[in-house]
């Protein structure tokens, strides 16, 4: 018997048992523990998700991330699947479906996502259902033995040292683009312990910081000044960062198409685009 429920009483393993059947036939590889660590991150609400049971066992499912985005109160798709078997079925539209009354209830405005644009099957159905795209984003992962380190050093009165996040959540900042939802300060502070931040400083001032989780090696964010740009501030602040990496590859995921400083910046250290994402967001009320 097939029924739809919230995940609220669905333990780490169930889980973890579902996610990875589901991707089994996917380059996705997640731990236990760094299934875990993303869902936090992500903001995830086991009551406020919502699977497919197929004779009490999880078949298909989407992991909901509960924050607020431009200022409303907004559920993120953490992670959406189903087993290779059920495939086919419609069952991810089914479950987004019904649990839309329940995000309403919550006081839930707005649902996000983000799909890579090659998987046009994905892309169309959430047109479907009423999303529109509203940014695109490149993402980009290499390994640390092919970045292309350039030789930079801090022009004087320039200092680096480490920070915390919170630090630079409270000041105004210089941001080229709005961060996405994995990468914005409400997601760090979710489990700050898992971040280290960087910062440069001319003087007392802050001009620029780049902020990493170590074990995925995602860089969550990496900005300068305007004023203080082309000094080579960046490439410590890359350097840096990289020192404490603990993956294989360095990764900067969600990074505005329409931003061309960023990917010059990066494509200068040999790390090009490996794909683009939409950003889609459907009203819920």
């Amino acid at each position: 018997m097939m029924i739809i429920k919230s995940l609220k009483n669905s333990s780490l393993e169930e889980i973890y048992s579902a996610f990875e059947a589901a991707f089994s036939d996917y380059e996705i590889t997640l731990s236990k523990d760094e299934l875990q660590r993303m869902l936090i991150r992500r903001g995830f609400v086991p009551e406020l998700s919502f699977g497919a049971f197929d004779n009490g066992q999880l078949i298909s499912f989407t992991f909901n991330g509960i924050g607020t985005f431009n200022g409303e109160m907004t559920a993120y798709d953490t992670g959406t699947g189903t087993v290779k078997e059920y495939r086919g079925q419609g069952l991810a539209s089914q479950i987004f479906l019904e649990s839309i009354p329940e995000l309403r209830k919550a006081g839930v405005r707005n649902y996000l996502l983000e799909v890579l644009q090659h998987n046009t099957s994905a892309v169309s159905v959430y047109t479907k259902l009423g999303f529109k795209a509203t940014r695109e984003f490149n993402y980009f992962s290499l390994n640390m033995s092919e970045i292309t380190w350039l030789n930079k050093a801090l022009p004087g009165q320039y200092s680096i040292r480490s920070i915390s996040p919170d630090f630079v959540s409270r000041m105004e900042l210089f941001q080229d683009f709005v961060p996405s939802w994995q990468n914005s300060f409400e997601a760090i502070s979710r489990n700050p312990d898992d971040f280290i931040a960087k910062g440069v400083f001319h003087g007392q001032e802050l001009v620029g910081y780049g902020i990493l989780e170590p074990t995925s090696g995602d860089i969550t964010q990496l900005a300068v000044s305007v004023n203080s740009r082309r000094q080579g501030i960046g490439s410590v602040i890359l350097k840096e960062l990289s020192v404490h990496n603990q993956h294989v590859n360095l990764k900067l995921v969600n990074s505005e198409v329409s931003c061309r400083s960023i990917t010059q910046f990066l494509e200068a250290h040999n790390m090009r685009p490996k794909g683009k994402q939409f950003e889609m967001i459907k009203r819920l009320g």
